[in-house]
């Protein structure tokens, strides 16, 4: 069972967006009968759950009045046909929510089916699946909250969370050297320093830095970043290397067994397909 974020954390940002989905009325809900009904989410592909207690979120925005069940677990599997919530109420209520609702469950769950598949593809090698910050403004805590469903870790979640220098740092510091020691007396003491690198010449100033906790692996070929994982061997050093840039699911478990610690995927919440659900009143 996966810790759903606290409601707190997005509730006005679901109240912005049935806001915005109802504009000045619903005109096509006012024109049916409300009458008491029962609504079914059912999965309708393969997939992987995530948003379960966000959709029961949403429906409780609309009307606190409903009964809402979910019928499975975020981070598990479900086949076509597997129904996964119910809410019993007013229709008019499930009606209002639907749409919003269903669009956060689908992405949600697209998110955690896409980073299930590259845990899956990287299974055996002891290499990590993490996200980045390229989040949906506004649902960043809880796309990164669907890639834990998924089986992915989670990178950072705000700037405050670590330092990571790439490139336009390193040019704005004006190198390698000045940007670590900028961010070690700027940033507290236990915070992390990651540097993303374009060179293994790079990599070899990183890791003769103590400051320097990890290294980002920028769009290297398999052949560099088996060269980065041996030269920290060489070194005796213990930074943690990332490698990031055209991580496909093609391409996942050759870039993990290279030897490299984490994989990091800015498609799991940027490109995720959003997965096939759909309700059903009666």
């Amino acid at each position: 069972m996966f810790n759903p974020p606290h409601p707190l954390t997005y509730l006005d940002a679901v109240r912005a967006f049935l806001a915005e989905d109802w504009g000045t009325q619903d005109w096509t809900t006012a024109a049916v009968p409300d009458r008491a009904m029962t609504a079914s989410v059912v999965a309708k592909a393969d997939l992987v759950l995530a948003g379960l207690p966000v959709a029961a979120q949403v429906l409780l925005a609309v009307d606190p009045g409903l009964e809402v069940r979910a019928l499975a677990q975020d981070g598990s599997r479900v086949a076509p046909g597997a129904p996964v919530l119910r809410a019993a109420g007013s229709s008019r209520s499930i009606l209002m929510a639907e749409r919003v609702m269903l669009n956060l469950l689908q992405r949600l769950s697209g998110t955690a089916t896409l980073t299930r598949a590259f845990v899956d593809a990287v299974q055996g090698t002891g290499a990590r699946i993490l996200d980045t910050r390229k989040t949906t403004p506004g649902l960043k805590v809880l796309e990164k909250y669907a890639v834990r469903c998924g089986g992915g870790r989670n990178h950072r979640l705000t700037l405050g969370d670590g330092v990571l220098l790439k490139e336009n740092h390193l040019a704005a510091a004006g190198g390698i050297l000045p940007a670590v020691q900028g961010a070690r007396a700027a940033a507290p003491l236990l915070t992390r320093i990651e540097v993303e690198v374009e060179t293994l010449e790079q990599l070899d100033q990183c890791l003769g830095l103590p400051e320097v906790d990890g290294v980002l692996l920028d769009n290297m070929s398999l052949e560099q970043m088996a060269e980065a994982v041996a030269r920290r061997r060489a070194a005796g050093s213990r930074i943690f290397l990332e490698a990031s840039g055209n991580l496909t699911l093609d391409r996942a478990r050759a870039v993990a067994e290279t030897g490299v610690d984490f994989l990091s995927v800015g498609a799991l919440t940027h490109s995720a397909p959003a997965a096939d659900l759909s309700l059903r009143l009666a």
